[in-house]
């Protein structure tokens, strides 16, 4: 939700953004960042823990790579150097028109489009190298060594085998060439025009080279009917796979981590139980 903009944000925009008028600018959401909106001309992103700065000039040369991979909708461009005020590094990115879709609507066939066009993308050797490949990991460092490892057994004891199933499930899914994946591709993350058309993809932070059916798990924010309707067979049933893997959002966390051990391993634990005790899988239509 939009709020008023703090002045110690607003300073850092006017520092990145001379010249520019702010008196529109609001406050949007931001998973690790504050973000200032200034609309038409841009959107600041700025990074509110030291880990996250650190970590701002390399998400900042991936979105400079993906922008130039020739994806057929707008990615934002950085404008700007990132910049440290003190503790927190900024950046200022390009805006993008269009606005997201309330969640379970969306046209089939754009849908299909928009996953389409980053499954069939080329791979260029910068984003191989920048990026994330969970794939490239084995052993207790791997996405499936650090779920079987470190939090199925800190799950209660009503949940372990559960969880083993569903890890089991999702080793299961016969291997596919890895694409680009976006790793968030949910809400407003998307923005799409008038024509129903998608003008633009935001916030790359947990870009990776994967399995392209985790984007389109996430695209179920428009309706499981809708996105079976918008891919084929086998990628829908590995997207219900994927998206009972303890919930897909919670999953991208470990594919992302290109090896590193997990930070915080209980808090993510007791995140997975939680989604779990609420959703289950009820979230997921029959199949």
């Amino acid at each position: 939700m939009s709020d008023a903009v703090p002045p110690d944000l607003l300073e850092i925009a006017d520092a990145l953004l001379p010249g520019v008028s702010l008196d529109a600018a609001r406050l949007g959401g931001g998973g690790v960042h504050d973000v200032i909106l200034v609309p038409g001309v841009a959107a600041v992103r700025v990074s509110r823990r030291p880990l996250h700065a650190a970590a701002m000039p390399r998400r900042t040369e991936v979105l400079q790579a993906i922008g130039a991979a020739g994806l057929p909708f707008a990615v934002p461009e950085p404008l700007t150097p990132v910049t440290m005020f003190e503790a927190r590094a900024a950046v200022a990115v390009s805006w993008i028109d269009g606005t997201p879709l309330p969640e379970g609507q969306g046209d089939p066939a754009r849908i299909g489009e928009l996953l389409g066009a980053l499954r069939e993308l080329p791979l260029t050797e910068e984003l191989r190298a920048l990026l994330p490949a969970p794939r490239a990991h084995e052993g207790d460092l791997s996405w499936a060594g650090i779920l079987a490892r470190e939090i199925i057994p800190r799950f209660p004891g009503t949940w372990r085998e559960d969880g083993r199933r569903r890890l089991a499930e999702a080793l299961a899914l016969e291997p596919v060439p890895d694409r680009l994946v976006h790793g968030d591709l949910v809400g407003g993350n998307i923005h799409w025009g008038a024509d129903g058309k998608v003008i633009g993809v935001l916030d790359w932070d947990r870009a990776h080279l994967f399995d392209p059916a985790i984007d389109a798990a996430f695209m179920s924010w428009h309706g499981w009917d809708n996105l079976r309707r918008a891919v084929s067979g086998e990628t829908y049933r590995r997207a219900r796979v994927w998206a009972r893997t303890f919930g897909v959002n919670q999953l991208v966390a470990v594919l992302e981590l290109g090896g590193e051990p997990l930070p915080l391993p209980d808090s993510y634990a007791r995140h997975i139980v939680a989604w779990l005790e609420e959703y289950g899988d009820h979230d997921l239509p029959p199949g």
